[in-house]
């Protein structure tokens, strides 16, 4: 099979179907669209009786273990290798996205690439990028209504949660008409809206709120103050004793300024790094593009790359080439 084949979902589900041992995994950082799509589908296969491995870099983050089967996702063995007939990457858009995976993963015979972000790299066996869709989890829907595939309510739960966070509520560009009925499908399948959404967005550790105190104390504003940013040392992350979950999300206070085109978070990390999460509120400010320029990705209005340090100098580089973007295109 060559590589870089764009994949139907009759293609997928044939590869599935001959397969044994598949391993589903999802990037780091994960956020609601990469557990629960995640989660969703190893669920439907399990069902047909395969042997599923579900594995993430951060294992089962804490945040998100409101999702049903949570405990389905587990940490990549260190010392070992495994080998699998399927190695199925969801809302990952490049390998390297995959961490600690790939060094537990030995021979894989077929890889499955199934994502949404327009800078998908295409590095599987079989690709299916759709990028109109505002998530992942939306693919996963539509894949499993087209081959007949029985949506639980524990799966309806998963895309929900995936489909919800990553369209911000239903309120994001990309969310369309078809994004409405397939989550009115969902609910009719059992997911409880309110139960579900205090969960995701009502249940946040007082450390949180800390947080963004101190992110907040830190923002500056730029280029006539149409960018907006604020910063995490790792010094302040350890004197908080935050975990990286808790930073999401919060870029959202600094878009949400009059004025504001782009907001950007920067957080220093080990080993001299630093990632950088931007957000724009037009297309015409395009984060993909200024993401693009430091060896990053996502969507034309969020985006991320991860630079090296140290943080001051990765500020400056990134916010003068945001402020040249904002400047031509406003």
């Amino acid at each position: 099979m060559s590589r870089g084949l764009d994949a139907t979902f009759g293609q997928i589900k044939h590869t599935l179907d001959a397969a044994e041992r598949i391993i589903v995994a999802s990037h780091v950082r994960p956020d609601a669209d990469a557990y629960g799509s995640a989660i969703a589908m190893a669920l439907h296969l399990k069902a047909l009786g395969k042997d599923v491995t579900v594995w993430n870099e951060e294992g089962m983050t804490e945040k998100f273990r409101y999702l049903p089967d949570s405990d389905l996702v587990e940490l990549p063995p260190e010392h070992e290798k495994r080998d699998f007939d399927v190695f199925l990457a969801l809302d990952t858009s490049t390998k390297e996205r995959l961490g600690r995976v790939l060094k537990a993963t030995g021979h894989v015979t077929t890889w499955i690439n199934l994502d949404h972000h327009v800078s998908n790299h295409r590095y599987g066996d079989l690709n299916l990028i759709d990028d109109s869709a505002p998530a992942t989890g939306q693919i996963l829907y539509d894949y499993f209504r087209e081959t007949g595939a029985e949506i639980t309510p524990a799966m309806a739960d998963n895309l929900y949660a995936a489909i919800s966070t990553d369209t911000g509520s239903f309120q994001y560009g990309k969310t369309s008409p078809h994004t409405f009925r397939l989550a009115a499908d969902l609910v009719e399948k059992g997911v409880d809206v309110p139960e579900l959404s205090r969960k995701m967005y009502d249940s946040h550790p007082r450390r949180r709120l800390e947080l963004l105190k101190a992110l907040l104390n830190s923002a500056r504003f730029d280029c006539d103050d149409r960018v907006a940013s604020f910063s995490l040392s790792m010094e302040t992350a350890q004197s908080l004793a935050v975990l990286p979950e808790d930073n999401e999300g919060l870029i959202d206070h600094l878009r949400a300024v009059e004025g504001v085109q782009v907001a950007v978070f920067f957080e220093e990390l080990p080993e001299n790094k630093v990632r950088v999460s931007m957000r724009s509120k037009e297309p015409r400010f395009d984060v993909c593009k200024i993401c693009g320029l430091f060896g990053g990705g996502g969507h034309a209005q969020a985006a991320g790359a991860r630079l090296p340090g140290p943080l001051a100098s990765a500020e400056e580089k990134v916010l003068q080439a945001i402020c040249h973007e904002v400047r031509i295109n406003d």
